[in-house]
């Protein structure tokens, strides 16, 4: 549960299939229950319902204009400001937003995971460490091949040409460039145990500076 602190933001970027929601979630567990939350900016994908299943599926989900970023700043601003918010939940398999979305109240470490959050200036600009996950190419590849078909129903092939055409395109136009956007680049994400203890340390040590600092007394103004 938030305190009276602000609280600190982390930006998690990286490839597709780098590992950055693991690596999210072993820094939100290394604290108590309630004190870090992960937004990744997947669930933040445009509503498709409107459109075909062709339409749908020809639309590159790569691409920075496929993501509601406004809305995840919103969002992530009001989270900071400690007021709820209701995140929106996507459906991989429709390529539309559920009816309801996901109620996110606030906390004191905000995790935001996704292959572009580095991308948006304004994004970035919100986050007090930014973070880019390293993995190689093929790794990242069959991490994504396995994902793909095993939680959103996908046919081999399919994912096999989504990759070539719009994902590794779109990795080195945007999501590899963004890397230079990081203060820490964590190569191998999770099996960086001594970079992951050291960014857990250091929120750790801004967490209670900012606590210290928001305890201080007022000074009083000369009469």
């Amino acid at each position: 549960m938030m305190g009276s602190r602000s609280p600190v933001i982390i930006g998690i970027a990286g490839g597709t299939g780098s590992g950055k929601t693991t690596v999210a979630r072993i820094i939100a567990g290394s604290f108590p229950s309630g004190a870090a939350v992960i937004l990744s900016h997947d669930s933040y994908y445009h509503d498709h319902s409107s459109l075909s299943e062709i339409e749908r599926r020809a639309i590159n989900y790569d691409h920075p204009n496929a993501f509601d970023t406004d809305l995840l700043i919103e969002q992530l601003t009001r989270l900071r400001s400690g007021l709820p918010v209701e995140r929106p939940e996507y459906d991989y398999r429709t390529h539309s937003r559920l009816p309801s979305g996901v109620v996110i109240r606030p906390a004191d470490i905000l995790l935001v995971e996704g292959i572009l959050v580095l991308e948006h200036k304004l994004l970035r600009n919100l986050m007090d460490i930014r973070l880019f996950i390293d993995a190689d190419g093929d790794e990242r590849f069959i991490r994504r091949l396995r994902r793909d078909i095993e939680d959103r129903g996908r046919s081999i092939a399919s994912v096999i040409e989504q990759y070539l055409g719009t994902v590794k395109p779109m990795h080195l136009e945007f999501v590899e460039p963004s890397k230079r956007h990081a203060d820490v680049i964590v190569p191998e994400g999770a099996h960086n145990r001594v970079a992951i203890d050291l960014i857990v340390s250091r929120i750790r040590a801004m967490l209670q500076e900012r606590g210290s600092k928001e305890r201080e007394p007022a000074v009083p103004s000369p009469s």
